[in-house]
């Protein structure tokens, strides 16, 4: 069973004087009911902004029917996972798009959905996540009344506008979070960071997965012939258009940066390896000499060379002594040990 609806909020908007009016519309079963009383009140001129939280399905549905919005589009506001994209149903804009936000506690990448319906008259957000972009769209307009006077359209721009800046905001985080991996790889310390590399590896791709298909659906916006949108509306959106292109292209720059700090560091693990190996077979060689002056020592024959003299076993040690010197000043000096 879905949760019960955590938030729904109704703003109206006059596009001429930049008025708003909040509607009190609680939470109960009623709240859907005294919404579309307000947005059927309305007059010239004027729009409302619908925002509502992990809704149910009666509720959504209900908002539906009298919004005007596609079954199909109310399906993809429910499941919440669709990919970025817009449609339209008759003349009801539908956009799905994805929160992104950055955990700095293990540089994860966290994302959520929002759908957005943009109709002649209204604005319908469905949110899905704890990020919640609406908020500052509605600050940002409320700072800014004069983009009111494109109608639900200057929603669409607000919360697009809120989206990608937070796109670049966890980019710009990632960002650091890669040049620290870096610093580890390269540092003279003998620090295995492959894990973490991968696990910010496997963040970028979400991140990845979020930003680019979202970039045709915004120059989709720009380019949409049958119906133009207001020709003084068109920088916003080419501003925003601008935005995510950057983002777009700092998040596959980051993927390629990782693809060649995983090898530099892979690269850097073989060459500890062979390091080992180098000293191990160094020292294995130096304890060589004298295991073998000794075994063959220690043979025990009657008929061996000094084996009557009383300077022998002194003469022995110092050859394997003097033996074992040389080996390790030739190892020292070709950087084995």
């Amino acid at each position: 069973m879905r949760k019960q609806t955590k938030h729904m909020e109704c703003t109206l908007y006059d596009e001429r004087t930049g008025r708003t009016d909040s509607v009190r519309c609680g939470l109960g079963d009623d709240a859907c009911q005294v919404v579309l009383k307000e947005l059927r009140a309305l007059g010239p001129h004027r729009f409302g902004w619908v925002r509502l939280v992990d809704p149910t399905e009666a509720e959504l549905v209900s908002l539906a029917g009298e919004l005007g919005l596609h079954p199909l589009a109310v399906e993809d506001a429910l499941q919440a996972q669709q990919r970025p994209k817009s449609e339209y149903f008759g003349d009801v804009l539908t956009i799905a798009l994805k929160t992104l936000w950055y955990v700095p506690r293990g540089d994860a990448v966290e994302t959520g959905q929002l759908m957005l319906f943009a109709g002649p008259r209204y604005v319908l957000t469905v949110r899905h996540g704890p990020v919640d972009p609406a908020a500052e769209a509605a600050r940002r307009l409320d700072e800014e009344p004069a983009l009111l006077r494109y109608g639900p359209l200057a929603v669409v721009h607000a919360v697009l506008d809120v989206v990608v800046d937070a796109y670049g905001d966890a980019a710009g985080k990632a960002r650091a979070a890669l040049t620290r991996l870096e610093d580890s790889v390269f540092s003279l310390a003998r620090t295995d960071v492959t894990q973490d590399i991968y696990s910010l590896k496997r963040e970028v791709r979400e991140f990845r997965d979020a930003v680019r298909p979202l970039v045709p659906v915004v120059h989709g916006m720009l380019n949409r012939g049958e119906e133009p949108y207001p020709a003084q509306a068109l920088p916003y959106f080419r501003d925003v258009a601008d935005h995510l292109v950057r983002t777009d292209i700092e998040v596959r720059t980051l993927d390629e940066l990782l693809n060649a700090v995983l090898d530099a560091q892979q690269a850097r693990v073989a060459s500890w390896q062979n390091d080992d190996m180098r000293r191990i077979s160094a020292w294995a060689a130096i304890f060589a000499v004298p295991t073998m002056v000794a075994g063959v020592y220690g043979m025990n024959f009657q008929h061996m060379p000094e084996l009557g003299w009383s300077y022998g076993y002194p003469l022995a040690l110092g050859l394997m002594a003097a033996a074992s010197g040389a080996l390790y000043r030739a190892f020292r000096r070709n950087g084995w040990l």
